[in-house]
């Protein structure tokens, strides 16, 4: 828990100082990670309560799919996140604390749901972009469950069958973010959402470019032990060659031609790379 407070209080930190407020500080929404949910008082719940130490008066905004927090852990696995990322974007916009910008903050896979927001939301408004190792350029595993998680190995399951095939490419969220480096093109043709969110789909969308390079900071933060992002170096959007290499992100096509602003970004001091050994 120390280290956690410790990543975490740097994260806030990046966002109350180095962003200046006006009157009062931005609002932060947070958005959970895989086989966690919105409000869980152990995990999410701690994670708000240490933002309101942090920052005090701040208003936080946990994300939660679906009325409970049981079908909020259900939509981590199951569901389109084409219309998960709709349903979050549409709530957000009527929550009148949120109006006048927002800091973001998502762990794990949440982190990639909260960039895709950003790029497909044009209303957020936000400042700052805070991921704790969230598969940016996706998975090229699908990430291992606890064995008595009853819903993460049914998830699975259902990958095993193959994460292109058409009930499960729709339905499992993991497979959503599945990139199979030896078969880039089943994947460019098949999978319905990271190829558009990482803009690698012609016609490329430069509204994706313009509204990433909205913020004011975006924060990268990688662990170095990640046993549950493969490859670990996708929270910093690099990935895997068809020969199983490593390939930073500045090597990218991506990065080289600008397809997200990330270069720009960087080129700016507007993007923070981290990260921390747990």
């Amino acid at each position: 828990m120390f280290i956690f407070r410790w990543v975490l209080s740097l994260s806030l930190l990046l966002c109350a100082l180095k962003l200046s407020y006006a009157e009062a500080p931005l609002p932060v929404v947070i958005w959970h990670g895989m086989g966690d949910t919105c409000c869980n008082n152990e995990t999410m719940g701690r994670v708000v309560r240490l933002v309101q130490e942090e920052i005090p008066g701040v208003f936080v905004h946990s994300v939660k799919l679906g009325g409970t927090e049981s079908a909020d852990r259900n939509a981590g696995f199951f569901g389109n996140l084409n219309s998960q990322i709709d349903s979050v974007c549409t709530e957000l916009a009527s929550i009148n604390e949120l109006k006048h910008g927002v800091n973001l903050m998502g762990f794990s896979q949440g982190g990639l749901f909260l960039r895709a927001l950003v790029q497909r939301c044009p209303q957020l408004g936000p400042h700052a972009l805070v991921s704790f190792g969230s598969p940016h350029s996706g998975v090229a595993r699908i990430p291992e469950c606890p064995r008595d998680d009853v819903l993460c190995n049914w998830m699975r399951k259902l990958a095993s069958r193959g994460v292109y095939s058409w009930y499960i490419r729709d339905h499992v969220v993991q497979a959503q973010y599945f990139k199979d480096p030896e078969r880039l093109d089943d994947y460019l043709q098949h999978n319905i959402f990271l190829p558009d969110v990482n803009n690698e789909l012609l016609p490329r969308k430069p509204e994706y470019r313009e509204r990433l390079l909205q913020l004011k900071k975006m924060v990268l933060v990688r662990f170095a032990n990640d046993d549950m992002i493969y490859p670990e170096f996708s929270s910093w959007f690099g990935f895997l060659d068809s020969q199983g290499n490593s390939v930073p992100v500045e090597n990218t096509t991506m990065f080289k031609e600008d397809w997200l602003g990330l270069r720009e970004l960087d080129e700016s001091g507007r993007l923070d790379i981290s990260a921390f050994c747990i």
